[in-house]
């Protein structure tokens, strides 16, 4: 699990709306990683699995697995993820709130209005 801190990641701010959630997840493939969002919650899992036709003389770097979550603030959005030289980016933004504005007729006393 993520308990012991592993992989470590940062989040850093790339724009006024945009975040990114950096993980380092060295000898991970692109196979071994899924990103899901359940709810407001961003899951990223990572899975190695042993390859059986090695024979380790020494294995110091053993198989491992993680899931890390993220609580996304409401409204944010997932813009995309990548991997590269062991680093998985993954690229959140908070669309601009569009202004709704709506004008309201106002009516004089000749119209029919209520009471």
């Amino acid at each position: 699990g993520a308990a012991d801190g592993y992989p470590p990641y940062n989040i850093e701010q790339i724009g006024d709306d945009a975040l990114r959630i950096t993980l380092a997840v060295a000898g991970f493939t692109m196979a071994d990683l899924t990103i899901t969002i359940e709810d407001n919650q961003l899951m990223i899992r990572g899975k190695q699995t042993d390859d059986a036709q090695r024979v380790y003389l020494h294995r110091g770097i053993a198989a491992r697995q993680f899931q890390r979550s993220f609580v996304l603030a409401e409204g944010i959005e997932v813009r995309g993820a990548w991997l590269d030289n062991g680093l998985l980016h993954v690229d959140l933004v908070r669309p601009p709130v569009e202004a709704r504005v709506r004008t309201v007729p106002i009516r004089g006393p000749e119209a029919d209005g209520p009471g």
